[in-house]
């Protein structure tokens, strides 16, 4: 074991008993202790690990395994776990303990999936570095002064890095796909409703959506079909069909020039390479246009920040989260509470959305917002009906390094390239695709809606041609065996 196998490798050790998950649970562990400087994690549950490892390997013993059991696997932080901390990556939550566990998370568990612990993240999913968060980033495998993109840095990182062999994250704007880009892994942002979002610590409730991080489009694919699914429990779930791969072979992608036509020369190069490699494969390219595509950014900050506004309201300092000391009274605690409470873009964030949904605002930024959001899906759906697939750039540029991006709006056109898709609620991933000066470049795919399926099957077939989901940082690839970490609470 080296940190590199695929799901279905690691399946295939448990199941010919080369190792059992036990081991491959310890070796995780390891891993993750030589790794510290990295801040993948937040936190870490070793006890809970083996005592699900233990159990698992009871399974594969009993002839039960299904394809995730023994798997290790970590989530992002903003997924409740019943007796581990959510933090969210904010000193609001720092210390608080859900009691109950999300459904991606038990639907993981009850496939047999073992879970290791909490992911780093941007504060309550907000930004693109992994920079706001209150722990601290998590760094780049492939340069560790460099971001490894956000919100879901920490997921992304340690997949890389070999840590664990998939991870959950969640997207609201880009948040898998553009940390999946940054750091040479697959990432998957599902349609919206197909996972559920109960116990999802939420943002912007109509556009965040679990997804998965792994090595391939097939080991996305495994966690997929666990975790997707209409959950009761989540109004905004769907009953829509599990996902289908029927191998539908050649297919036509449009590749709009909207996405295109301002990219950086040498980035855009890379990125050619990889849609003529898949014209190579039997597929037909299209030029398409996505005309409103350039009203997506401002948009999408009109509407995330107004709903992340009513959402964060909860957090008071009185029912739970943190609470400011020695408060002179009742105004005091909430206003201190709250200062005190979030970071700086969380902050700006709320502030924005408050003014956005304000008496004589509320029709010329929220109202005309949603609007827009209207006419980039219609761009998408009048695309769909000539094209299987849009292929596209996943980020202007590679992965930036630590404190080069300052300027609040500066940092939100990172997103540029994935926020279409977020405000049209479709499926879309982010492959690797090559490398430019040394760091990975990702290619997005976006399919019609509940098309995860053709989606999937297109980065697969791309990545049983090339091998650069394959390639990986230099990093310390085994450890003497699994080391101190820290408690699960």
């Amino acid at each position: 074991m080296n940190g590199d196998e695929s799901i279905a490798a690691l399946r295939r050790g448990l199941l010919d008993r080369r190792y059992s998950a036990v081991e491959l649970t310890e070796h995780s562990l390891s891993r993750i202790a030589a790794n510290e400087t990295l801040n993948c994690f937040i936190t870490i549950d070793p006890d809970g690990a083996l005592a699900a490892a233990a159990a698992a390997d009871s399974r594969i013993a009993r002839g039960e395994a299904g394809p995730l059991t023994g798997i290790p696997l970590a989530h992002k932080d903003v997924f409740c776990t019943r007796g581990i901390r959510t933090t969210c990556a904010s000193r609001m939550l720092a210390n608080f303990i859900a009691p109950y566990d999300a459904t991606v998370v038990s639907r993981l568990a009850q496939a047999g999936a073992v879970c290791l612990g909490k992911t780093n993240m941007d504060e309550f999913a907000m930004g693109s570095s992994n920079e706001t968060s209150w722990f601290g980033p998590a760094r780049n495998p492939w340069d560790s002064g460099r971001a490894p993109g956000g919100s879901s840095g920490g997921s992304a990182a340690a997949v890389s890095a070999g840590l664990v062999p998939c991870a959950t994250g969640t997207d609201t704007g880009g948040s898998i796909r553009q940390p999946a880009a940054f750091c040479g892994v697959t990432g998957l942002k599902p349609t919206y409703g197909r996972v559920s979002r109960y116990g999802m610590v939420a943002f912007a409730s109509s556009l965040d959506q679990g997804g998965a991080f792994a090595r391939d489009a097939e080991d996305v694919a495994a966690l997929l079909q666990v975790m997707e699914g209409h959950d009761p429990l989540d109004s905004t779930s769907t009953t829509a069909e599990p996902t289908a791969f029927d191998g539908s072979g050649s297919m036509t992608i449009g590749l709009p020039g909207e996405y295109w036509d301002d990219l950086d020369a040498d980035m855009g190069a890379v990125l050619e390479a990889a849609t003529r490699e898949l014209e190579a494969a039997g597929h037909t390219l299209k030029t398409v246009s996505l005309p409103h595509t350039a009203a997506a950014v401002p948009a999408y900050y009109v509407i995330a920040s107004a709903e992340a506004s009513a959402n964060l309201s909860r957090y008071d300092g009185v029912r739970f989260g943190y609470r400011a000391e020695s408060p002179d009274n009742i105004d005091d605690l909430y206003r201190r509470s709250r200062a005190e409470g979030f970071g700086a873009e969380v902050k700006r964030r709320i502030l924005t959305g408050t003014y956005a949904l304000s008496i004589g605002y509320y029709d010329a930024y929220y109202l005309q917002a949603q609007r827009v959001r209207r006419l980039i899906r219609q761009d998408f759906l009048d695309t769909f009906d000539q094209v299987d697939v849009i292929a596209a750039p996943v980020t202007p540029g590679v992965a930036f390094p630590l404190g080069a991006v300052t300027e609040p709006v500066a940092m939100y056109r990172q997103d540029v390239f994935t926020i279409p898709a977020s405000l049209a609620g479709l499926p879309a991933m982010s492959l690797p695709c090559g490398l430019l000066e040394g760091l990975p470049v990702g290619l997005q795919l976006i399919g019609p809606h509940f098309e995860e399926g053709r989606v999937l099957e297109l980065g697969a077939h791309y990545q049983r041609r090339t091998d650069w989901h394959r390639q990986r940082p230099h990093i310390p690839l085994d450890t003497d065996g699994p080391r101190e970490v820290s408690d699960a609470v």
